[in-house]
């Protein structure tokens, strides 16, 4: 994105705490949001929303190979969870799970590694660069994403349908239409998304006529 506008990008990052970027994003003067930020219809409220979405993301579950191979498995057993996360409820609700909640992530896969939990339930986005992080040997995400939510990148709000609104829009489509995220979940290890995939081959351009 830099390079397209041969620009430097000066930022931050800040881990776990959406709420203050998105405030930032309002009251400062910080031109972009991008990470980890779900779409949904309170943020668009408040900040400019640009689609398409870039990744999409959702609960899952990590547990050691073999011990778990579908949602159904964890019912009435007691499954790690980070206190406050709303994938506690859609385990506990839609599967009957016996959520174990711990106020940290660390604490949580650590209870799971000592067998505390059959398994850890969270984001699959962040369990996918835990398996792939290599401290993880003997563990899997054995089961399919559920009620997955697209991520998208902000801007301020009145920007939304102006010039950098419509620029990031056009990024965004860019990175679908030409596999940039394809590129880089292989880069970085991460296990391949359907999601992405689908919308690699419902953005690419058609040129075939090019070739008549």
């Amino acid at each position: 994105m830099a390079e397209v506008v041969e620009v430097e990008i000066r930022g931050g990052f800040l881990l776990g705490v959406r709420g203050a970027a998105i405030a930032l994003l309002i009251v400062a003067p910080f031109d972009l949001l991008i990470g980890a930020m779900s779409d949904r219809p309170d943020r668009r409220k408040v900040v400019g929303i640009v689609e398409p979405a870039y990744w999409t993301s959702g609960p899952t579950l990590m547990a050691r190979e073999g011990v778990i191979s579908s949602w159904d498995d964890i019912a009435g057993k007691p499954v790690c969870g980070k206190q406050g996360v709303f994938y506690n409820k859609i385990a506990e609700v839609e599967f009957n799970a016996n959520v174990v909640a711990f106020g940290g992530n660390t604490e949580a896969k650590e209870a799971l590694r000592s067998g505390k939990c059959v398994a850890w339930v969270y984001d699959d986005t962040s369990i996918a660069a835990d398996l792939a992080s290599g401290d993880w040997e003997g563990y899997e995400m054995p089961v399919e994403t559920v009620f997955s939510n697209p991520w998208g990148a902000a801007v301020p709000l009145e920007e939304k349908d102006g010039i950098w609104g419509a620029f990031m829009s056009g990024m965004a489509y860019k990175w679908h239409e030409e596999g940039t995220l394809i590129e880089l979940e292989e880069k970085w290890g991460v296990k391949p998304s359907p999601w992405l995939a689908g919308m690699h081959e419902k953005l690419q351009y058609d040129d075939s006529y090019l070739e008549n």
